[in-house]
């Protein structure tokens, strides 16, 4: 299958958002495993227009990752269970406003999933390089912060803030 060149992109995005890629070489495999036929200048190519760019992974090691997927694209929890697991490695938080710890460069991955998530009270977020904001809505700064610990699975331990 050919495919048009959006529709090679989305599945680039769908990769990307659902495979470790270390390099463009295995992008253009896991494409042909789709039944996308593409060069590795293609998959340059269609990386560099949609903006995507290589984050430090736990272990630290580099992968391809998209900052930014459409607002209308919806994160399922399973998946936002998954990157906050990997990627979060401390909340904290300032009445409601929630601060989110991350490796270095990757703060915007974490905002873009809890930008697109239905996460209850959150209005919106703000990324570094390695922290990001969550804005709680009026009064749910607690509730927020226990409720991105708990998908994270960190342990509460800061006292009752």
């Amino acid at each position: 299958m050919a495919g048009s060149k959006s529709q090679r992109q989305h599945r680039i995005a769908r990769i990307l958002a659902e495979e470790t890629v270390t390099n463009q070489a295995r992008l253009v495999e896991l494409l042909a495993d789709a039944g996308i036929s593409a060069t590795q200048a293609t998959v340059s190519r269609d990386l560099e227009e949609m903006g995507a760019i290589k984050v430090r992974a736990p272990g630290g090691i580099t992968i391809y990752a998209i900052p930014e997927l459409p607002t209308d694209q919806l994160a399922p929890e399973d998946h936002l269970r998954r990157v906050l697991g990997e990627w979060l490695v401390d909340v904290d938080r300032s009445g409601d406003l929630v601060v989110l710890r991350t490796p270095p460069g990757s703060a915007h991955v974490v905002a873009s999933v809890l930008d697109r998530a239905s996460v209850t009270d959150l209005v919106g977020t703000v990324a570094g390089d390695d922290t990001l904001l969550a804005i709680a809505a009026e009064g749910t700064g607690p509730r927020l912060a226990a409720e991105l610990r708990e998908l994270a699975g960190l342990t509460a331990n800061k006292t009752n803030r």
